[in-house]
């Protein structure tokens, strides 16, 4: 197998590119960090990398119409990525910009978007660790049942869908990637419809999710590690790691 490279893009406002490009690497890719900027400048700049990464942070001012410039004018381009084979992930202000792109819902107009991100129903920001578990869906590096703890850290993270037959819709082409565990608040910082964590895209290629399991890369990055037992690394890391070699097999995704 490749090694396969990924790309880290930010903004002004992004605050974990390095954390990120760091849990690639540990999970055995090559990681650059480029600003959106120069992408839109030249698209073509995406062409040489396999995985494609939308770091957390406060970008676009953590605004809830963050990605628009994606959706007008790298749609396209990130569609070629995906039907290329290639891999996209969006964490946290990251998942907000994938979001707004319109990539989970490709066959959509703007006007007819089905899912959102919005305020947390706590009406202020949420900073705090949580556990998330992974669903069977189309996301090909997640383990159906598999739970991992990861920090919040977000003012606006509050899944929600335009009515039950929306919810339906995810949940029957395997889209609802990862839920928190537990019931109601804090288990579920921001008051998310079915207590989504994060989603993927009909092809599995694409995931999203607000936790961020980069900053959940050394065993002592939980508050609690000392109580948890004998840990060779965070749990964050099994999750890059599993994404990049998805990334290197270069078997197609089904």
């Amino acid at each position: 197998m490749t090694t396969p490279k990924a790309l880290v893009l930010r903004s002004g406002g992004t605050n974990c590119e390095d954390e990120t490009a760091r849990a690639l690497e540990l999970g055995g890719a090559e990681a650059d960090i480029l600003h959106c900027d120069r992408v839109l400048e030249d698209p073509a700049r995406l062409d040489p990398y396999q995985i494609l990464v939308f770091a957390g942070g406060f970008s676009y001012g953590d605004d809830l119409a963050a990605g628009l410039e994606l959706r007008t004018r790298l749609r396209e381009k990130l569609g070629g990525h995906v039907a290329g084979g290639g891999l996209i992930l969006g964490v946290c202000n990251g998942f907000q910009v994938l979001v707004e792109s319109g990539i989970f819902e490709p066959d959509k107009a703007p006007e007819e978007r089905s899912i959102a991100l919005y305020a947390n129903a706590s009406n202020h920001y949420e900073c705090r660790w949580v556990e998330i578990e992974a669903q069977d869906c189309r996301c090909p590096w997640l383990t159906a049942g598999e739970r991992m703890p990861t920090p919040v850290a977000h003012a606006e993270g509050r899944f929600v869908v335009r009515d039950g037959a929306a919810l339906e819709a995810l949940r029957a082409g395997g889209q609802i990637a990862l839920t928190y565990v537990g019931q109601g608040y804090p288990a579920n910082p921001n008051g998310a419809v079915a207590d989504i964590a994060g989603i993927c895209d009909p092809t599995g290629q694409v995931l999203g999710l607000m936790p961020h399991p980069e900053r959940n890369l050394d065993p002592w990055n939980h508050p609690a590690w000392t109580s948890l037992g004998k840990r060779s690394e965070g749990e964050g890391l099994a999750f890059y790691r599993r994404m990049v070699e998805v990334a290197a097999s270069g078997q197609p995704v089904v």
